[in-house]
């Protein structure tokens, strides 16, 4: 937290801001943590703190804050969100905002609607990428993710393969795409948060069952992918970004059921694990999950092959999401919601969560 935000300490009624004697706005609230703000800036020099289930504020020229501790409101007071102070500064037009990110391999959006809508409704992230969407642009069905307050969409479609898609709560601008390797897919695609943030939703080929670029010409997509992602990182360094998606490969030890048994398996091999990191240096990507959870194994994805997937748990940790240095440290809270993998009709892939405070 910057030096210049403090604590505001005599919380007010709920739903009141103090007024603005000088350029600082201090907000308090008594209400339950999970609520979440959003400023009426109708009186110049005086807000009016309105409740949401929303996780962000949109401020205009303020920027807000507020920590995720619980805390007293005195004695015997009701435990709720501990709220931080709020400078203006005319000529700052971002938004200091906390934001959830979750990355899904959904296997067919359209089959997968009411799944999407189950994480979108219970979950609630505050963006959410989708890859593997599996369907044209205009079938996207927006109109049920938006009547959930997901009105924001910039994706990339193709019928019956690949397309990605990131939906929001936050305003989305169209940051564009890139075809990587030539192959004419939709696997990447950008968009740029009303902070300044850009969020980058890739989907690498999945490479087939041959690790051999000769033998498997799916093999050699793959590795061209991640070697153009590479080039295009080292020629165009990233900034205030984050990076998500199905990456497929798992890149550490830890990151697979057996290391030893899928040294020769594609998503696991030596070669694809030396590509991804080529990939992730050239950006000087963080891996957030590992940044959260060090240790331990981690999957995001169980085959369907295996009825048993629970129990046998013999997974893989294909997706991921990264962020560039500047912004590496605002990270927390990451987690994989396992139990996506046994909800009716599952992706065999679930979604992984990480919140930024920026």
């Amino acid at each position: 937290m910057p030096d210049d935000y403090r604590p505001y300490v005599d919380v007010p009624p709920p739903g009141l801001i103090a007024p603005e004697p000088t350029d600082r706005v201090v907000i308090g609230c008594a209400e339950p943590v999970g609520l979440a703000l959003a400023i009426d800036l109708a009186q110049p020099g005086v807000a009016r703190v309105v409740l949401d289930d929303s996780n962000f504020v949109s401020v205009g020229n303020r920027a807000v804050c507020w920590s995720r501790h619980r805390q007293r409101h005195g004695p015997g007071g009701d435990s709720g969100p501990a709220l931080l102070g709020c400078r203006t500064n005319p000529d700052r037009r971002s938004m200091l905002m906390s934001f959830t990110i979750a990355t899904w391999n959904i296997n067919s959006v359209r089959l997968r609607a009411g799944s999407v809508a189950r994480l979108l409704q219970v979950h609630a992230p505050d963006v959410l990428c989708l890859q593997e969407c599996k369907s044209p642009v205009e079938l996207f069905p927006a109109e049920g993710f938006a009547a959930l307050g997901y009105s924001h969409i910039v994706a990339r479609g193709q019928k019956g393969y690949n397309g990605v898609a990131i939906l929001s709560k936050l305003p989305l601008q169209d940051a564009g795409a890139t075809d990587f390797a030539g192959l004419g897919h939709a696997r990447h695609v950008a968009a740029r948060l009303p902070n300044g943030v850009v969020i980058h939703n890739c989907y690498v080929p999945a490479g087939g069952d041959i690790p051999d670029r000769e033998q498997n010409v799916k093999f050699g997509q793959k590795l061209d992918f991640l070697t153009q992602m590479r080039d295009a990182f080292h020629a165009d360094r990233p900034a205030r970004a984050i990076l998500v998606g199905d990456l497929n490969i798992a890149p550490r030890e830890d990151d697979v059921w057996s290391h030893k048994q899928l040294l020769k398996i594609v998503s696991h091999t030596p070669v694809e694990v030396a590509h991804l990191a080529e990939t992730q240096d050239a950006g000087r990507w963080v891996d957030i999950t590992r940044q959260d959870i060090p240790q331990g194994m981690l999957y995001s994805w169980w085959s369907y092959r295996s009825a048993e997937w629970d129990s046998a748990d013999k997974g893989r940790r294909l997706d991921h999401i990264w962020a560039t240095p500047d912004i590496a440290t605002a990270a927390h809270s990451s987690h994989i919601l396992r139990t996506a993998r046994g909800w009716d009709g599952p992706s065999d892939h679930v979604p992984v969560f990480a919140t930024f405070d920026l």
